[in-house]
């Protein structure tokens, strides 16, 4: 082969090589650029959530999807996007409260020393505390919520037997006694959340301490399982 030739075939494999590079360079880009977007949009959709909390946590039901946008920082499209009502906001909030209180009773019911319990049920006070604002708005979402308040009750049912093995909590509290502790503390939080947020803390301490009596606890019956299956069970989570 000549100098010339040796020399063009140099060149043109150069280039070729040169070419492949700018090709996976370009292509590298592109999915960067492809990547970028995807980021944007989930940072935006968690920005949206938080705001959404906050302000319904503030001001409940009547937070408006331009508000929850301002605080998020994101235009109203952005939210709407994401969002196309705010029921459908609600509910994806909704599944993340019970996603958090069930793998609060996961964590609890790891605790073998009877104490998980008082664990869960405290984390279920300040939850109830922390949504009380908004806590109406998510009794009529039975799909999603139904499944995880189901959840919550049976890891209930679970922590109180560990309970009753450890010896923590007496053998006559029943399951019935711990789902309507639960209600009620919701109750005493709607009616006086505002004016006395720490009153549940206060209830629960007084209830655990009977729970704890060895002595007779009622000549009244516990409400029994089958009842307990006839009462909705999002009434036992916020």
């Amino acid at each position: 082969m000549t100098t010339a030739s040796a020399t063009a075939a140099a060149t043109v494999t150069v280039a070729a090589a040169t070419g492949t590079a700018n090709l996976a360079g370009g292509t590298g880009a592109i999915a960067a650029q492809a990547r970028r977007p995807r980021r944007d949009a989930a940072r935006n959709h968690q920005r949206v959530l938080d705001a959404a909390r906050e302000l319904l946590g503030e001001l409940g039901a009547e937070a408006g999807m331009e508000q929850i946008a301002a605080r998020a920082g994101v235009g109203v499209g952005t939210v709407y996007r994401r969002f196309p009502s705010k029921d459908s906001l609600i509910e994806e909030l909704v599944s993340l409260v019970s996603a958090e209180l069930i793998e609060v009773g996961e964590r609890a019911l790891e605790q073998d020393d009877g104490s998980g319990l008082e664990t869960f049920l405290r984390a279920i006070g300040r939850s109830l505390a922390e949504h009380r604002r908004w806590a109406g708005l998510l009794l009529p979402r039975e799909t999603r919520a139904k499944c995880s308040s189901t959840q919550v009750r049976a890891q209930l049912g679970k922590l109180l037997d560990n309970a009753h093995r450890a010896g923590t909590i007496s053998a006559q509290v029943r399951p019935g006694d711990v789902m309507a502790l639960v209600w009620s503390m919701r109750g005493l939080i709607e009616a006086c959340g505002d004016v006395a947020p720490d009153a549940w803390q206060r209830y629960l301490d007084i209830h655990l301490t009977g729970f704890r009596s060895p002595g007779p606890l009622s000549t009244t019956p516990a409400i029994a399982p089958d009842q307990l299956h006839e009462l909705p069970a999002s009434r036992s989570t916020a």
